[in-house]
């Protein structure tokens, strides 16, 4: 056991750290080992874990405001962080009791980092029948962000027989278990989100976490919500922190345009009105983001007494939240040279790395999607029906 008594975080101090290494950690891409450990250090790691299993127990607004204030910085440590309170989450709403408990336990003493290769779409790993209850996996996973340097991970896999995806968790270091240095993805260059391969991976009855034929209890499909809130206040992280790095680089160095007839950049009206634009487009996406947090929380609270329409509702405010969050992210980090200038395009800056970022994880799921069901919802009342990504 390796139990790390954690330091009371200066969250300030430590995002601060990160922003001023992210702009070459982006250049030089690969793993964040000493940045995770810093978050590791700090006791953040157990921030989801819940009370009765030793951890902070922080609500999910909390935590999620968290994953914002990181992106301000570094959208691949926000990336990283949201994702591993996403397994966490994953344990809480799939696991049993005994499960809950050791799992959930062992994050919290020890302050232990989980990954994923739970890429439902990617039907690559397949799992056979064990003797014991068990199963065996074999074949690979991609976009298994957060598996290097992780204890955990969680992992889908198309059951063989039955053609139905299977849930179970397996140690990173379990034999035949290999994580692949192989993201080179245009941004979120340090989410180590490649490939997991699985070579006879035996995965105990104990491990289990949802077999072949059994339907998610509705409660556990806020999964996918939760899923949705760590992108959106990344999103927003990222956009808000654009715009601070246009003001700063601005005010700094930025001389205003020749014909523009005033004496500093902060009096010009047509780059005060650019920084006035995208202000009320990230609060109005900062409203709707905070809504869709509390939301969560409301209906996670509700557990198994939710119903299809309460559970709904929640996924409408996170697709209303995703959609603004991520126009106003990508504009912001699209327009912040617009507001800086010639400048601010040295590649030494590497200011780019705000819109290649949030443009590679809006990827992630079409949020054309997103504005079909809350169309739907306006035309007909209807709110978005369980899926893998609403």
């Amino acid at each position: 056991m390796n139990v790390v008594a954690p330091v009371v975080p200066d969250l300030d101090a430590l995002i601060a750290g990160f922003s001023a290494t992210a702009a070459q950690r982006d250049r030089t891409g690969g793993h964040a080992a000493t940045e995770k450990a810093q978050i590791r250090q700090a006791g953040l790691l157990a921030w989801p874990v819940p009370a009765e299993q030793g951890g902070a127990g922080k609500g999910w607004p909390e935590i999620l405001r968290l994953v914002r204030r990181i992106a301000t910085a570094d959208g691949s440590l926000a990336h990283l962080y949201g994702y591993h309170a996403l397994q966490v989450g994953t344990i809480r709403l799939y696991a049993n009791p005994e499960q809950a408990e050791r799992l959930l336990g062992a994050t919290a003493r020890e302050h232990l980092w989980w990954g994923n290769a739970n890429n439902p779409l990617d039907a690559r790993l397949v799992a056979e029948d064990a003797a014991d209850g068990g199963f065996v996996l074999d074949g690979r996973k991609g976009f298994a962000s957060g598996a290097r340097g992780s204890r955990h991970l969680n992992v889908s896999a198309l059951h063989q027989a039955s053609g139905q995806l299977i849930l179970v968790t397996v140690p990173t270091d379990a034999p035949g278990v290999t994580v692949r240095g192989d993201w080179d993805a245009v941004g979120q260059r340090q989410t180590d989100s490649g490939t997991v391969e699985f070579e006879q991976v035996r995965i105990p009855a104990r491990d289990v976490l949802r077999r072949p034929g059994e339907a998610p209890r509705l409660h556990i499909t806020l999964r996918t919500t939760l899923s949705q809130l760590v992108l959106v206040n990344l999103f927003l992280g990222h956009g808000l922190g654009a715009l601070a790095a246009a003001r700063d680089h601005s005010l700094r160095e930025t001389r205003p345009w020749g014909g523009a007839g005033v004496a500093s950049i902060a009096e010009d009206p047509f780059v005060l009105a650019r920084h006035g634009e995208l202000r009320l487009a990230l609060r109005a996406a900062e409203l709707a983001t905070d809504a869709a947090n509390d939301a969560l929380e409301w209906g996670w609270e509700l557990g198994a007494a939710i119903t299809p329409e309460q559970r709904g509702g929640v996924a409408l405010r996170a697709a209303e939240a995703r959609v603004l969050a991520q126009r106003a992210a990508l504009k912001a980090g699209e327009e912040l040279f617009e507001l800086t200038g010639a400048r601010a395009a040295r590649a030494e800056l590497n200011f780019d790395r705000f819109w290649r970022n949030i443009r590679t994880h809006s990827l992630h799921d079409p949020v054309d999607y997103k504005l079909r069901d809350i169309g739907r919802h306006s035309l007909t009342g209807a709110v978005p029906e369980p899926g893998f990504y609403a």
